[in-house]
């Protein structure tokens, strides 16, 4: 049903994104003043979403996980006071590492539609992006090879789903640390810092995550953190269908890519989006009529996750963000990726570890 309602969905999307749909969202919108070449070029990035499908299927190669909960363990013994903490770095090989080196190929959970992190460059064909670098330079470590790497497209709301069966070794894909998720997932130490905010057009009256928003139509991804953050305080904004999901076709505020609330931005149908402060700037970027509202109204951090139990391929992350940072591949990637539409950000966040491993 869900690669129903996904087809479904991207078609309603290309539907809309000719040059006469555009321009009668952008009068409707009040973005008549912008250039449609800007908005095309968005568009354009938007449409590139169907390439390198997660498998339904669990991938036996990835098997060889020691004992699930450690994780768990090591959170509940921290009181879950910084859920970023992780263990400590160590190149030694357990059964994780050698199921990956005995298939020759580590496969990586991304992102294909956010631009700057993970997408896919329409002039080329490639994926590119900061998280995609990153993931190459754990194959190299791993396997020899920065080329050694299966990508595979998943969704928001997949990426738990995907690690606990094993379609995927790793999730490189924008993911924040918090203790509800370190109950279900490996996570490395932090390598980005970012925190929620609101992205609404430049005419818009938004003024940010305040009152302003009350009675807007706020779109967030399914399983997201933005959504619990709406959840736990709305500031007043609509943020869930009012409808029977299993009658309606699609949801038109929480969705399974966050993406999609840029275009629903664009069709009429939002009035605001609310996501990673990284996230709303890379689409910022790619849609000139929007721009960040206020400040940043949380403070998260994103980290590489794996399935529980897979300690030694955590440690062995953890060993290769080490270098990263400190060899210089993190503001290479930074200066290559996000420093012209995130600025501010000039250093990676110091990693912490467990100070009590059992």
């Amino acid at each position: 049903m869900s690669t129903v309602r996904d087809a479904q969905r991207t078609q309603r999307a290309q539907r809309t994104r000719g040059t006469g749909g555009r321009a009668r969202w952008a009068a409707a919108r009040g973005w008549g003043g912008v250039g449609l070449a800007g908005v095309a070029a968005a568009c354009a990035l938007a449409a590139a979403v169907v390439l390198l499908p997660l498998s339904q299927g669990g991938d036996p190669g990835a098997a060889g996980s020691g004992p699930r909960g450690r994780a768990v363990t090591l959170a509940a013994a921290d009181g879950c006071t910084e859920p970023e903490r992780s263990l400590r770095p160590d190149d030694a090989e357990g059964p994780a590492v050698r199921a990956i080196k005995e298939r020759g190929k580590l496969i990586v959970g991304v992102d294909q539609n956010s631009y700057r992190w993970g997408y896919r460059d329409p002039a080329t064909g490639d994926l590119k992006g900061f998280d995609i670098d990153l993931a190459r330079a754990i194959a190299k470590d791993l396997l020899g090879s920065e080329d050694a790497v299966i990508f595979r497209a998943v969704p928001t709301n997949q990426r738990i789903p995907a690690l606990d069966d094993e379609r995927v070794d790793l999730v490189v894909r924008t993911m924040t640390i918090n203790c509800d998720r370190i109950k279900q997932v490996a996570f490395s130490t932090a390598y980005f810092r970012t925190g929620q905010q609101v992205l609404a057009p430049k005419s818009s009256p938004i003024t940010g995550y305040d009152d302003s928003l009350r009675g807007r139509r706020v779109c967030t991804a399914e399983g997201s953190t933005a959504y619990e953050a709406l959840q736990r305080e709305s500031r007043g904004a609509v943020f869930r269908d009012e409808r029977d999901d299993t009658a309606a076709d699609e949801d038109v505020l929480t969705v399974p890519n966050q993406l999609d609330c840029l275009v629903r931005l664009q069709e009429g149908l939002a009035d605001a989006v609310v996501t990673d402060s990284a996230l709303a700037a890379g689409q910022a970027a790619q849609d000139p009529a929007v721009e960040l509202k206020g400040e940043p109204f949380t403070t998260e951090y994103y980290g590489v996750a794996a399935k529980l139990g897979k300690d030694d391929l955590v440690r062995r992350v953890n060993r290769v963000l080490e270098e990263y940072r400190s060899g210089g591949g993190w503001t290479e990637a930074y200066g290559r990726w996000l420093a012209g539409d995130l600025p501010g950000t000039p250093e990676p966040p110091a990693p912490k570890y467990h100070e009590r491993e059992r």
